[in-house]
């Protein structure tokens, strides 16, 4: 087989091994990062700890902690938004502080999927149910307290699982396995017939060159 040839077959393989190492698992950790806006002032994008990030197909509650800003007064809103999975889903700005309610935020984030893929994520801002806010009771006290940082904000994580089922997808898919497997199989026949064809036409004029030299001149 040419050179040619194995090194397209390698990369064909190495593009399938790509994508399995991208699928998630159920209890994966889906990176996470965000930031921050006060003012006109934005943070830079900081990734987030695993125990704070979402876990594929696991529903579950974190806490985060929110730093102080510069330059934070308490008169002005303050906004989070959130870059998910290694797809970088974007979420837009969500209100967390000085959001003109008496009750302490929850931000829940619903998160869709199919089979071994992150499809979506959208996020909106909840009031804390009370049965949390019993639960967890300094939350309330410390997000109140104009003097403690960092404030801690709970985050909701809600998985709902997209059937896989989708027949233009589905043909779309094993059109295009078809596709590469034909390609690939089409490689190996015609390396092996113009193999096969060289070795004929070798055979061919070895035989010629010997049957026109055992031909005895008659006079």
């Amino acid at each position: 087989m040419a050179i040619d040839d194995r090194v397209a077959i390698l990369f064909l393989l190495l593009l399938s091994l790509a994508s399995n190492c991208l699928a998630y698992r159920p209890g994966d950790i889906v990176p996470m990062s965000k930031m921050g806006q006060y003012h006109s002032s934005r943070t830079i994008w900081h990734d987030m700890i695993g125990r704070h990030c979402p876990m594929f197909a696991v529903n579950r509650e974190v806490l985060i902690p929110i730093p102080k800003p510069t330059g934070y007064t308490g008169a002005d809103p303050y906004k989070l938004s959130f870059q998910v999975g290694r797809e970088k889903f974007f979420v837009p700005w969500l209100l967390v502080i000085n959001r003109k309610s008496p009750e302490v935020p929850m931000i829940d984030v619903h998160l869709r999927y199919t089979g071994s893929d992150l499809l979506g994520v959208t996020a909106k801002v909840v009031d804390m149910p009370h049965r949390y806010v019993e639960l967890h009771p300094d939350i309330s006290k410390q997000f109140w307290d104009a003097q403690h940082w960092p404030k801690h904000v709970l985050v909701r994580y809600t998985w709902e699982e997209q059937s896989e089922i989708d027949v233009a997808s589905g043909f779309y898919v094993l059109f295009g396995s078809g596709l590469t497997l034909s390609f690939i199989l089409s490689i190996y026949i015609l390396q092996s017939s113009r193999e096969k064809l060289a070795r004929f036409v070798r055979e061919t004029v070895a035989e010629s060159n010997m049957g026109g030299g055992g031909i005895a001149k008659v006079e």
